[in-house]
């Protein structure tokens, strides 16, 4: 969607984001066809029968959140490529145009990357039954890993995501912090310019918008990688049973 705004064709999935969007789907089919197949389970026990509808939505609703963290990255990125100065008052018209089109899709993803995770999160600790509310009432997507760790429950999962997130941790606390300040204290952006004027006092250099990046490129393996890897799982127990997936 995001791509005709550089002139370019829409995206199409490939490597490793397409086998996640296909194991997405295939889940998705499988809900639907399982929740239609058996009519009158809906009469008998429609708490089961709602529940297959219940994770085809939130699946089609993981499969939309992913498209449009990537989309939000690739966007953050395109208008970086188009700042070629590093100080504040070095920018012309345009450039600064371009970086504040980067500030808006850059914090729009880093965001969203924790907005994803936890809906992940959410839907891990409904489809395995976990329960991880007991641990905590407000639970992340890493408070679920650490209730999948510390009771070892399907380790066969829990193992590789939680080396994922290990993988990718130093970015993510990067960017989880300037999520925190975005949406606790002031713009994150503005933040380093306000450390910058009280050390330096004099001119102001832009954020290191290449490191940035690289964090928010983390952040899309880290997601689209544990996503792939909670739906290839899903799609395997599913074969196994229909009565549930815990």
């Amino acid at each position: 969607m995001l791509r005709i705004m550089f002139g370019e064709e829409p995206r199409e999935w490939k490597g490793s984001s397409l086998n996640t969007v296909q194991a997405i789907e295939q889940f998705i089919r499988r809900c639907s066809e399982e929740a239609e197949r058996r009519p009158e389970q809906a009469v008998r026990r429609p708490e089961q029968a709602s529940q297959f509808h219940t994770y085809q939505y939130w699946a089609e609703g993981l499969l939309r959140s992913m498209d449009e963290l990537e989309q939000g990255i690739y966007a953050a990125k395109q208008f970086a490529s188009r700042i070629n100065h590093t100080e504040v008052d070095e920018l012309s018209a345009k450039e600064r145009l371009n970086y504040y089109r980067h500030v808006y899709f850059d914090k729009n993803s880093y965001i969203r990357i924790f907005a994803v995770l936890d809906k992940l999160g959410t839907f891990l600790n409904s489809l395995l039954k976990l329960e991880t509310e007991r641990l905590k009432a407000h639970y992340s997507y890493f408070t679920v890993l650490r209730n999948m760790r510390m009771n070892g429950v399907h380790p066969e999962l829990a193992g590789p995501l939680d080396e994922l997130k290990e993988q990718h941790q130093e970015a993510l606390s990067r960017l989880r912090r300037r999520r925190n300040t975005e949406i606790h204290y002031m713009n994150a952006e503005l933040e380093d310019d306000l450390e910058q004027t009280l050390i330096q006092k004099d001119r102001i250099s832009l954020e290191n918008i290449k490191a940035n990046i690289a964090d928010l490129e983390q952040a899309w393996l880290l997601a689209e990688s544990s996503i792939g890897g909670t739906f290839r799982f899903a799609n395997k127990r599913f074969a196994k049973s229909t009565e549930g997936f815990g």
